[in-house]
């Protein structure tokens, strides 16, 4: 669960928590989104889930689907850093750099990629709308799509599927903490995200394990 981790690390979380919530705007939603569907390891609830609460307050200047919309080309464009950095480096740079001491402050090592691959190889192209609904997998579901040159059309609808599921369910945590009675600081909203983030984890489980049983339906299912 590796956005439950970083969410709940300590003080650089709740730091940047408190700065999101004074400063958020799109550009911020979409500018820390990339970085958190990249390589780079940054928990995704720490921002739309802010963002959306934020935008429903009386008087904002945002727009809770706007924050959807800018939440979900930061992924799709992190994702694509992610895919060409994997296509064009080439499977032994990608392992040296996730061995290195560099991959290992991004959170990153041998077994972690190798986990992916063996998801994508086992999945297929699916693996990347899936992917992207599983904790440990989302940040780099990406990497054996761009190993495997997977079609780059067909990558980017995945990942876009993938990822506007992922932020339209951060962005309903953002709207069901506005119904919430008793949040006056952005330390309690921090503590809210942070229990509902398990939530989260489930869910995002759950509806891939739904995923993967409709496309063996479709599979299997008796022909006319």
């Amino acid at each position: 669960m590796l956005d439950f981790i970083l969410l709940d690390s300590g003080g650089w979380a709740s730091d940047f928590f408190s700065w999101f919530c004074e400063n958020a705007n799109y550009w911020f939603v979409f500018i820390f989104m990339t970085i958190e569907s990249s390589f780079i390891p940054f928990p995704s609830e720490l921002v739309v889930p802010p963002a959306a609460y934020l935008a429903l307050q009386e008087g904002s200047t945002m727009n809770i689907y706007m924050v959807v919309v800018f939440a979900s080309l930061g992924a799709m464009a992190g994702a694509f850093v992610n895919y060409y950095l994997a296509m064009w480096l080439g499977r032994p740079i990608i392992y040296r750099f996730a061995n290195s001491r560099l991959g290992h402050i991004c959170l990153l090592d041998q077994s972690k990629v190798e986990n992916a691959e063996q998801y994508f190889d086992k999945h297929g192209a699916i693996s990347t709308f899936i992917g992207r609904l599983i904790p440990c997998i989302r940040q780099l579901i990406s990497i054996p799509a761009g190993l495997a040159r997977m079609n780059v059309a067909k990558f980017a609808l995945f990942t876009a599927l993938g990822a506007v599921i992922w932020n339209i369910a951060l962005a309903v945590v953002g709207f069901v903490l506005t119904t919430i009675p008793g949040i006056e600081t952005t330390e309690e909203l921090l503590a809210k995200v942070e229990e509902y983030n398990h939530y989260l984890t489930y869910a995002g489980l759950a509806i891939g394990g739904l995923c993967v049983l409709f496309i063996l339906w479709n599979i299997f299912k008796p022909k006319k």
